[in-house]
């Protein structure tokens, strides 16, 4: 069973989420509304896939906040959600990201993609 880390700042998302992870047979094993928390966070449970909102990560520096977690947990598989892609979003897609899933994609949808991501943790 996959092992997943939600990190987003609106709970009703992170229920929707929940259902969709659960659904697909994956472990939802912590959640927090903040950056600050997901790092220390992510390392003791033992995460293999972090889902993460972009407005989650620090404004300023995401490539050097995504760095540091890679740092501490290298394995961790990185899927970021955008609502859209606006100039700083875009910037985004040069920051070290396993995959980016639109938040308006279906639930359907969003369960193809990180089942796709999911098949790709090793020795699975």
């Amino acid at each position: 069973m996959t092992r997943i880390y939600i990190s987003n700042a609106r709970p009703e998302e992170s229920s929707a989420l929940r259902l969709i992870l659960l659904d697909q047979k994956m472990e939802v094993v912590g959640e927090a509304s903040d950056w600050i928390t997901t790092v220390v966070q992510v390392p003791i449970n033992h995460v293999e896939m972090l889902l993460v909102d972009w407005d989650v990560l620090p404004i300023n520096s995401p490539d050097a906040a995504l760095g540091a977690l890679r740092k501490a947990c290298p394995a961790v598989l990185v899927v970021i959600l955008i609502s859209h892609l606006d100039a700083q979003k875009q910037a985004a897609l040069s920051v070290v990201a396993d995959m980016f899933i639109n938040k308006s994609e279906t639930p359907e949808r969003m369960a193809e993609q990180l089942q796709a991501v999911a098949m790709s943790i090793p020795n699975r």
